[in-house]
């Protein structure tokens, strides 16, 4: 795994250095190599990993999990927006945010609420939209950087609906609105104006849609989510070049925090208020 000799590619500027290399003798960027451990990162976080079906698997192995923790949900019949729905209390012990959590200082739920869901309806519309927009931005962006606008888009999303209204809330689909915002942000950079005027037709359409869908739709994390992801797209490059190891960086660490994440609201000290 580690690479001790040779050379790779630096991924600050993609020229050709030595793994050893303290900065890059082209642009100055510190440690390309990262110890010898850069080209197994870069391998696995920058082009090579399909994150569309990562995030889908996981997402799905979360529901099942929150399903097997509430083995009543498997018999509860309600309509069909409440089929195989967990327990408010298993959610909150798998990670769900709201102001209580936050109040608690359980921060990290801003990241583990974006890969829960609460019934089997709210999964298969969620990842069925996620996996159309998920793929278009891989595709702009790299895996990386579309990680990182996926990641940021959700949590500003549930920043903004625990400011206005503090409700316990899970789902990726602020995460979804801020991949349409990051295509947005994409066709407008580029010129791409008939592209950019479907995806706002596209956006506008999917928020008058969640307005008439019910209370339990988070709107406010729609508008939040749409925010983050077009900002976090304003900060990445237009042009498809290697991720810098700060970004790769920033990768690993969001991943590091929602899986420790997930094990600090499951055996951590989690407030016993959902029902």
């Amino acid at each position: 795994m580690r690479k001790t000799s040779g050379s790779l590619i630096c991924p600050g500027c993609g020229r050709l250095v030595s793994v050893n290399e303290e900065r890059c003798p082209y642009c100055g960027a510190w440690r390309p190599g990262m110890f010898g451990y850069g080209p197994a990162l870069q391998r696995f976080l920058g082009g090579q990993l399909d994150l569309t079906n990562a995030i889908t698997g996981f997402c799905v192995v979360l529901y099942v999990i929150s399903l097997a923790l509430d083995p009543a949900a498997l018999l509860h019949m309600g309509g069909i927006f409440d089929l195989l729905s967990p327990s408010g209390r298993v959610l909150l012990h798998m990670g769900m945010t709201g102001r209580v959590p936050l109040a608690l200082g359980q921060w990290w739920t801003l990241c583990t609420a974006v890969f829960l869901h609460g019934s089997l309806l709210h999964l298969l519309f969620n990842m069925f939209i996620m996996r159309r927009y998920l793929q278009m931005v891989t595709d702009l962006f790299g895996a990386a950087r579309s990680f990182l606008i996926f990641m940021a888009a959700g949590i500003f999303g549930f920043v903004v609906s625990n400011l206005v209204s503090g409700n316990y809330t899970i789902g990726a689909s602020g995460s979804i609105f801020g991949l349409l915002g990051a295509l947005i942000s994409y066709g407008r950079r580029t010129g791409q104006h008939t592209v950019t005027n479907q995806l706002w037709t596209s956006a506008i359409a999917m928020f008058v849609m969640s307005f008439f869908m019910g209370a339990n739709v988070n709107n406010w994390a729609h508008a939040g989510g749409f925010v983050g992801g077009f900002v976090a797209a304003e900060l990445m490059p237009t042009t498809l070049r290697r991720e810098n190891m700060g970004e790769l960086l920033l990768v690993g660490g969001l991943a590091l925090v929602t899986l420790a994440g997930f094990a600090l609201s499951l055996f951590g000290v989690t407030p016993a208020v959902a029902g």
